[in-house]
This record gives C-alpha cells, sequence and structure tokens, in this order.
C-alpha cells in the first residue's frame, strides 16, 4: 500500500500542509506517525480527494468555468475494468479526471486507488502515467 506524507498529500490535493494538518488533528484524515513523520494512507487520501471534488462540484454554478494545464499530478481515486478496457478516475487538485485505457495498460502502470499518477489532457484523450518515485532523505 502507498502511503503520503503530509507535503505529498497536500501537493497532491492542491492545498497547504496547514490545511493537511487541520484535517488530520479535526479527524477528517486518517494519519499514522512513524519515527516522527505523519503519513496517510494512499486509500484514505483517495476518498478524501473524491469528497473534495464532489464539494468543489456542488459549489461550481457554471460549466466550463476550469482551465487546466495539460499536465497534472493526482492520485487515483476509482479503477473500474473488465478484460478488454479500463475506467481510470483521479483527482487531480481541485480537478477530477477520467480515462479510458485498456485494462492492460491500467494494470502495466499499477493504477488502483491511492496510487500517484499524472494526467496528460490532449483534446479529448487522457493519457495517465506514473512519476518517477522520489527519495526520501
Amino acid at each position: 500500500m502507498t502511503d503520503y506524507r503530509v507535503a505529498e498529500a497536500a501537493e497532491l490535493l492542491g492545498v497547504s500542509t496547514d490545511t493537511v494538518r487541520r484535517w488530520i488533528d479535526g479527524g477528517r484524515v486518517a494519519a499514522a506517525t512513524v519515527e516522527g513523520r505523519t503519513t496517510i494512507a494512499g486509500t484514505d487520501l483517495a476518498t478524501l480527494a473524491a469528497s473534495l471534488v464532489d464539494e468543489a462540484e456542488k459549489e461550481r454554478t457554471r460549466a466550463g468555468q476550469v482551465s487546466a494545464r495539460n499536465r497534472m499530478t493526482g492520485i487515483v481515486t476509482r479503477v473500474v475494468a473488465d478484460t478488454v478496457m479500463a475506467q481510470v478516475e483521479m483527482v487531480c487538485g481541485p480537478y477530477r479526471v477520467v480515462s479510458l485505457m485498456s485494462a492492460e495498460a491500467a494494470t502495466e502502470l499499477g493504477l488502483e486507488p491511492g496510487v500517484r499518477a499524472i494526467a496528460s489532457v490532449k483534446s479529448t484523450n487522457v493519457v495517465v502515467e506514473r512519476p518517477v518515485p522520489r527519495k526520501h532523505a
């Protein structure tokens, strides 16, 4: 399972580290502290990310008011796959991104809820890739 440090979670959600810490303190997301480092389970972060998007969509009054860059780092919140195709849902900051790809590609990328991924958007196609893992000191 993938765990995220507070700073990584904040980056993925497009909020400050203070906001993530407030959410932890307020019980909005579970966290664990190991050797002085607070971490959040990827599946818990994915659940939080999905709830944030739901809230943002409810607050939005008009469609088309969101402009995104071509590459967005985010967290996978849901994967629905059959034998041929997979639907991968991600939250990239305040944006919800959905990609359709082969089930084989989703498996090869290791896409599952809680995994960090990058959505590359061009026209109507969304390409999802995994970033190079960071080394923690």
